[in-house]
């Protein structure tokens, strides 16, 4: 049995008026056809435009690409999860049998999504200042840690920079293997590029590539 909703409410900070709206986004679609996608999909677009909304303010000399991938490493589904955990959201999910025999309420991409269901619900309880001030107490930590502009290109992105100014080739990825569950799968990639080779593994082709390419970009 689930704790009741009121502690998830505590945890968030925020007392829902319509309690119905945080029960649908806890429950996955795999529980119900009345379920979270809906709102998932709201609270996607609402956290995109707080977050570039927070970063447009905060970074005045910040370039478009430069506040992109300030609002890209905010709003990824890692960060979403950690703070789904750090709330323990995955105690209140509302999931089908399947899922919870494979421990949906631990995988990443549920937990992420049904946070985005929460902002969405609470848009629609009270509204868009409602909204923005859970979302940027919940971030609190994360703003206040979040690196320079300049400093989050991802590993792919900084070795294939570092290669074309060495006017060098582009680096070759490699998928080695293929392992686990359909639900749980694990990648192992290989990386090569400039005689160099590093091998990485990760929970999807493209966690692993990046792996790979940071690897790679040490013994560079």
């Amino acid at each position: 049995m689930n704790p009741p909703l009121s502690r998830l409410s505590a945890a968030l900070g925020y007392t829902f008026r319509q309690p119905e709206l945080l029960e649908e986004a806890l429950t996955h679609r795999s529980a119900s056809p009345h379920n979270n996608e809906r709102l998932e999909f709201l609270g996607d677009a609402l956290l995109n435009l707080i977050v570039a909304e927070y970063v447009f303010q905060h970074y005045p000399k910040a370039s478009e690409g430069e506040l992109s991938r300030l609002r890209s490493s905010l709003v990824k589904g890692e960060t979403l999860a950690e703070l789904a955990r750090g709330l323990r959201v995955g105690d209140w999910l509302r999931l089908g049998l399947g899922e919870l025999k494979s421990g949906g309420f631990r995988r990443e991409s549920i937990l992420s999504d049904a946070l985005e269901a929460i902002f969405g619900a609470v848009y629609l309880d009270s509204g868009l200042d409602a909204c923005r001030d859970l979302v940027l107490r919940l971030y609190r930590d994360c703003l206040t840690r979040l690196a320079d502009a300049s400093d989050l290109k991802d590993p792919k992105t900084r070795l294939q920079e570092c290669l074309q100014a060495r006017q060098q080739p582009l680096p070759i990825y490699n998928v080695l293997e293929i392992g686990g569950e359909p639900h749980a799968q694990s990648f192992t990639v290989e990386c090569t590029a400039a005689e160099l080779r590093a091998v990485a593994a990760g929970s999807s082709r493209r966690k692993a590539e990046q792996e790979a390419a940071r690897r790679l970009l040490e013994q560079m």
